[in-house]
């Protein structure tokens, strides 16, 4: 159903691509570190293609499944990755009482 050429095959792969940014944001509120961000999505999408393979009782061999795939895998890593650094640099607040000019 993944294709260019049909409506439901854009619609497909606009799904895929919406499901990597609110998956972004998924990593921004769980992980919370950078680094582990792009293991955690090579993870998700591994475990999606075992789920694909299970449930259509083959390997996927289509161009268009892969690419869709490596799309998503590659924003959804740099997306979450980019907004866990932005958390992460943060400057850390001091609660201390102000110190006198001496």
């Amino acid at each position: 159903i993944l294709g260019f050429s049909t409506p439901p095959g854009r619609l497909s792969m606009m799904a895929f691509i919406l499901n990597a940014l609110t998956c972004a944001l998924g990593l921004l509120y769980f992980i919370r570190r950078g680094k582990q961000c792009l293991d955690f999505t090579v993870t998700v999408h591994f475990f999606h293609l075992l789920g694909c393979w299970a449930y259509n009782s083959r390997f996927p061999a289509t161009l268009t499944w892969w690419l869709v795939h490596v799309v998503c895998t590659a924003l959804m890593a740099a997306i979450g990755e980019y907004l866990c650094m932005r958390i992460e640099l943060r400057e850390i607040p001091l609660a201390s009482a102000p110190k006198s000019n001496v």
